[in-house]
């Protein structure tokens, strides 16, 4: 017997940064989090039950040894809770450059957790699937929900787990989108696994990080609920910066940025401080998230392609709220 099921998980960008765990096997994290789930990056993955060994491709090639250990440890979790020992192939699209700092595995895993637990059979409600994704990527528990989400650090596997926050959807109030300036698509030289890893036992500035970045979360949910974008953007650009200063605290140090980074962020600061509200994000990787306004995105897109740094101009890719996480069994779901 065959079953088969694919889901759409689109990528999500943390305002509040989910940087290191509490607990490696669980993926629990060591703070809470707050994101913004994007329409303009998604995975499109498909689960097919019934094959002799786990199997799968990634963007029309076969996955490489780890790519699908990593996948086959994911699909062992529902396995057990389905009650099942029958392999299953997977094949993934992704719109979203792997490895370098743009949510590659959020959108991943979130897809693989709606695919898979439909093609096995398992009725989970969307907590749960927050959960279950979590272990695949901690950021993919994000990824089941669309426009502003909150991930719930939590103490355990129950406790642990995100949910959408009103507030965040394309022309509201607060309406917020993204001008994501791709710098490097390039896979980047330090996994965040290692990374977080090794800045969570090195790193001096880390329990500060974790006890600051638990108040952020506090006041830019009370941002939200005001429909306050400035206040929501500079507690975000002040999380991404505090994050990197952690980083840069471990040893060896973890530095992502480039030149260009810091170029990005220069002209974001000129740009508000010529009266354009827009604040800069950045993830693990060298590219730059720019936060502002559904009216001001294409000024803002406009006004980062052209650069100031002599180089060519670059790649923007503007991004509005993005939707939930969405499961259709058999054929397939349109992204």
């Amino acid at each position: 017997m065959t079953n088969s099921a694919t889901a759409v998980a689109h990528a999500n960008i943390a305002l509040a940064k989910y940087w290191g765990k509490r607990d490696e096997t669980l993926a629990i994290p060591a703070t809470s989090s707050l994101s913004l789930t994007l329409d303009a990056f998604h995975a499109t993955t498909t689960v097919t039950v019934g094959a002799e060994a786990d199997a799968g491709t990634l963007d029309g090639r076969p996955m490489s040894e780890g790519e699908l250990g990593r996948v086959s440890r994911f699909l062992d979790l529902v396995r057990e809770r389905a009650g099942s020992t029958a392999r299953a192939t997977v094949t993934s699209e992704s719109t979203v450059p792997t490895g370098a700092g743009l949510a590659s595995s959020a959108s991943g895993f979130a897809a693989l957790a709606g695919a898979a637990a439909a093609a096995y059979g398992l009725d989970l409600d969307p907590r749960d699937l927050s959960r279950l994704a979590r272990r695949g990527s901690g950021s993919a528990a994000r990824s089941v929900f669309g426009g502003l989400v909150v991930w719930h650090g939590g103490t355990d596997d129950a406790t642990s787990y995100a949910e959408p926050v009103p507030g965040g959807e394309a022309g509201g109030p607060l309406d917020p989108a993204m001008a994501v300036v791709v710098l490097d698509a390039g896979q980047k030289s330090v996994s965040s696994r290692v990374a977080m890893r090794r800045t969570v036992e090195t790193s001096p500035f880390f329990p500060g990080w974790v006890e600051s970045t638990e108040q952020d979360v506090r006041l830019m949910l009370d941002a939200v609920a005001a429909g306050d974008l400035a206040a929501l953007g500079a507690l975000a650009e002040s999380n991404a910066l505090r994050m990197h200063a952690t980083m840069l605290g471990a040893r060896p140090p973890v530095r992502y940025w480039t030149a260009h980074t810091v170029a990005v962020l220069d002209e974001v600061q000129a740009l508000r401080a010529e009266g354009l509200p827009c604040w800069a994000t950045i993830d693990a990787g060298p590219n730059v998230k720019v936060l502002c306004s559904g009216a001001d995105l294409d000024v803002v897109a406009t006004a980062l392609a052209r650069g100031t740094d002599g180089d060519e101009a670059r790649r923007v890719v503007t991004a509005r709220p993005g939707p939930d996480l969405r499961v259709a069994a058999g054929a397939g779901v349109a992204a």
